[in-house]
């Protein structure tokens, strides 16, 4: 791609580096940048500049937050003793959509991939493990995308807290196979949610 300016080259091929981003689509994002504004633009910079200096990670659940405890965590209505395990915000966002959990998180980071190089230590399972030994996780329920790397990682979290006093589910497999959470309907994630079943059913079936 021949570009006429150097200046309009540099920012298409930095917004080129997002994920699902082409170099054409790019160009169109940035082209209409210029035709907005100057003022559109400082504010987009301003808000990702404020974004990446300014966010939080929860301290209870590692959700994206503005604050040390995020409103999910800090919510007294929520029951503390239920955790639906995710592998990041996403999948968070997806099934609070649905409104039929009332529970916290915790998001994981991503899930457990050799070949990516990504191993237990990678990602917040010691203190996912360290919160049910504590006593105060009544029901883990597993709602990670239904993939090898997924099941993998249900399996490792399930083999490290056997033997506590807490049950596990996952989500009923009305979430097709392979396929990731974030993408699933509200309707069908909401009735996974409410239809889990116990996680040592799945290791049967599986």
């Amino acid at each position: 791609m021949d570009f006429s300016s150097k200046l309009l080259e540099n920012a298409v091929n930095e917004v080129s580096q997002l994920p699902g981003i082409g170099k054409r689509t790019a160009l169109r994002l940035v082209l209409h940048l210029l035709k907005q504004p100057v003022e559109r633009t400082q504010q987009l910079s301003q808000s990702l500049l404020q974004l990446r200096e300014s966010i939080n990670f929860c301290r209870n659940c590692h959700n994206i937050s503005d604050t040390e405890l995020c409103e999910i965590c800090a919510n007294p209505n929520r029951d503390e003793s239920l955790v639906c395990v995710v592998e990041d915000i996403r999948d968070v966002m997806a099934i609070e959509n649905t409104s039929q959990y009332r529970g916290h998180y915790h998001v994981l980071g991503g899930k457990i991939s050799p070949m990516d190089g990504i191993g237990p230590g990678d990602l917040t399972i010691n203190s996912l493990v360290e919160k049910v030994k504590n006593g105060s996780v009544k029901e883990l329920i597993f709602a990670l995308s239904s993939t090898m790397e997924g099941d993998t990682t249900n399996f490792y979290i399930y083999k490290q807290i056997e033997g506590n006093d807490v049950t596990t589910t996952t989500i009923a497999r009305g979430i097709s196979v392979g396929d990731e959470l974030e993408y699933a309907d509200e309707v069908t994630l909401g009735r996974s949610i409410l239809h889990r079943i116990p996680f040592e059913s799945s290791l049967k079936n599986s």
